[in-house]
């Protein structure tokens, strides 16, 4: 076990955070925990019951699925408001691409399979690829997670297809914004030695809620912060700001553990 006595952590993930801040516990990290997001309930999202009846209101050709995570849920919320043997029904009889091995499993886990997986896990290659199979004159559905991307479902419509996005787990900003408060400071005061970030949103929206400190944060990130995040879509809201970033090489939560405590070993030496 590695000794990071003495270190800070800030962290701003909402989902799995128990998990992450033990695990970074467990090897003597002190771990300030700042959600930048919350969830909206699946259940309640009115939203994303819209689009599922969209998606029951006629034949779809082609199916993204950019999470796994995103495709399970989406399926669970579904099944509460009564509708998830339509849903799969819908979505068997189409063409389904995945983003990557966890979509497709999220996938072949109810029964479906998938004809295409983006190669690098990227949402640039799976719409892509959905462009490129001849997606004109279908609709398509694309399941999202916590973001619209409208560059990529853009490429779709400019292939004449007719996309109905489901978002499920769209992200707010927290109820409570102190401790988001709180982790700025310590950041741009030099108490928190790195930040691990899970999610593209939680990223962009630490720097929203920063305000009148967003200039100092990001001379700290682009100093003496190591900034974590868990792979290169999360890490691009802070790399378009001169933020560096590591990232490791499996888009896993405790690969994204072992690389920062390897990180911070290396700095502490």
């Amino acid at each position: 076990m590695a000794d990071l006595s003495g270190i800070t952590i800030g962290i701003t993930a909402e989902r799995r955070a128990d998990d992450f801040i033990a695990a970074l516990e467990r090897n003597g990290a002190t771990v300030l925990h700042a959600p930048t997001i919350r969830i909206v309930p699946l259940p309640d999202d009115t939203e994303l019951r819209r689009a599922t009846d969209a998606v029951l209101a006629g034949p779809v050709g082609f199916t993204a699925v950019t999470t796994g995570a995103g495709f399970r849920g989406w399926l669970s919320a579904a099944e509460g408001w009564g509708l998830h043997e339509p849903l799969l029904e819908r979505l068997s009889a189409s063409r389904i691409f995945v983003r990557g091995p966890k979509a497709a499993g999220a996938v072949r886990g109810v029964g479906l399979r998938e004809e295409f997986s983006a190669p690098e896990e990227s949402n640039a290659g799976l719409f892509e690829g959905l462009r490129d199979a001849g997606v004109g004159g279908a609709r398509v559905a694309v399941q999202l997670h916590g973001t619209l991307l409208p560059e990529l479902t853009g490429l779709l419509r400019d292939a004449g297809a007719d996309v109905v996005e489901a978002q499920p787990y769209r992200w707010l900003s927290p109820e409570n914004v102190e401790p988001v408060h709180t982790l700025v400071d310590g950041v741009v005061e030099g108490r928190v030695a790195a930040l691990a970030f899970t999610s593209a949103p939680a990223a962009t929206n630490l720097l929203t809620l920063a305000g009148s400190r967003r200039e100092e944060l990001l001379a700290a990130l682009r100093g003496p912060v190591l900034c974590a995040c868990v792979g290169p879509v999360t890490a691009a809201p802070l790399e378009a700001e001169g933020v560096p970033t590591v990232q490791p090489e499996r888009q896993r939560l405790g690969a994204l553990v072992k690389l920062l405590v390897a990180e911070l070993s290396i700095r502490q030496s």
